[in-house]
């Protein structure tokens, strides 16, 4: 069955209507037709089952049929991105949505080769948006990541925000692996973290000076195996490791 997307604050109503975007890819590229069922998502965990009542390229109409809201998983990660060149951060912002990342920051590192002007942010961030919806569309994710404006790292430790599990994937001595982290906390605070902020440095990793103060900060240095990764490979490879980890069974003693 077709997905497609309506922000929250129109998915309420009990008919209806995908803005032109919407439209134009479900009666140009999908072809749908009158009365076919579709599955409406919003972003925010709610998703309509619901039937076509016009299809029109501009503006296809849906009459809602049924409603089902999606809990949340029992975890938030925060991916900390340094920005990547070409198309390999579009490809991170959509692996990461599939992955059900809560949240993205774009970091402009020192050796972030690509590096956008304060004027260019918004459409940046605008297209990221839009290919992380195009994402949940097509994996069924019920819930939209925040994609926020690029920061310096400075920037972001400045802010001073605080997560239960801070990780930061590392080319530097005394790393771990993820599950050490994950398995500590649990021991020490007898559940598993429920929220996670994850560094991820670009080509070449944080300058020594970066990831300095990033570990200063408190984030736990994690090793991702005995290979060097591309900066779009080491995103998808500590998502996955963190996703698996915060999913599996409980073990009883």
């Amino acid at each position: 069955m077709h997905r497609f997307y309506i922000p929250p604050e129109q998915a309420s109503r009990s008919e209806l209507t995908l803005d032109d975007r919407e439209s134009h890819h479900a009666v140009n590229v999908l072809r749908i037709r009158e009365r076919e069922r579709v599955v409406v998502m919003d972003g925010a965990g709610g998703e309509c089952l619901c039937e076509v009542v016009a299809a029109d390229k501009k503006a296809v109409r849906l009459a809602v049929k049924q409603r089902n809201q999606h809990e949340r998983l029992p975890y938030q990660i925060t991916l900390l991105q340094a920005m990547t060149k070409g198309k390999s951060m579009d490809f991170i912002v959509q692996k990461a949505t599939e992955l059900c990342v809560h949240r993205i920051v774009p970091l402009g590192s020192e050796r972030s080769v690509a590096q956008v002007d304060p004027a260019d942010a918004q459409s940046k961030i605008d297209k990221w948006r839009a290919i992380a919806v195009d994402s949940i569309k097509q994996c069924g994710c019920p819930w939209l990541p925040e994609i926020e404006a690029p920061i310096s790292p400075r920037a972001q430790l400045a802010a001073g925000e605080s997560f239960d599990l801070c990780v930061i994937a590392s080319l530097q001595g005394n790393t771990r692996h993820p599950r050490e982290c994950v398995e500590e906390h649990q021991a020490e605070h007898g559940a598993r973290p429920g929220t996670v902020g994850l560094w991820i440095g670009p080509e070449g990793d944080f300058t020594p000076a970066e990831s300095n103060e990033i570990i200063s900060a408190g984030y736990l240095p994690i090793t991702l195996g005995r290979v060097v990764l591309r900066s779009e490979t080491a995103a998808v490879y500590c998502l996955s490791v963190l996703n698996y980890e915060l999913q599996a069974p409980v073990r009883v003693p």
